[in-house]
């Protein structure tokens, strides 16, 4: 059964870090793209990263640039998502989705993705 499970969602201060993880169950990892997503109350769906099958390609959307970095573990079937310097402004749900693909090539849109997770709440207050 396909299968993505996000964790590590939570409450923190601006200036601090979260890591997400996104666990892939029932299906060949190694052949799928990922990218994180976020959504606000209130507003779209915000794609923000993703990484190639391969983890050789990254891409991040502008609000996260600098602060953000995917990475994946094929091995371990895992995405994460480390969080730094949080501004109130991630405030939100994000979600993991997944892609199959051949190529070294990542996917920046929501609708490009096939599989979807449940979502983790992150919330920056102070």
């Amino acid at each position: 059964q396909f299968q993505l499970v996000e964790s590590g969602g939570g409450l923190v201060q601006p200036g601090g870090s979260l890591r997400l993880s996104c666990a892939a169950l029932g299906f060949s990892f190694g052949d799928y793209a990922i990218g994180w997503f976020r959504q606000a109350p209130g507003k779209g769906r915000e794609g923000i990263a993703c990484i190639s099958p391969s983890g050789g390609l990254t891409s991040y959307a502008d609000s996260v640039k600098g602060r953000f970095t995917i990475s994946r573990d094929n091995v371990k079937s895992m995405v994460y998502l480390q969080m730094n310097n949080l501004k109130s402004e991630d405030t939100a749900v994000y979600y993991c989705a997944a892609r199959g693909t051949s190529g070294n090539v990542c996917y920046v849109r929501a609708g490009e993705y096939d599989y979807w997770g449940q979502g983790t709440q992150v919330t920056v207050t102070v």
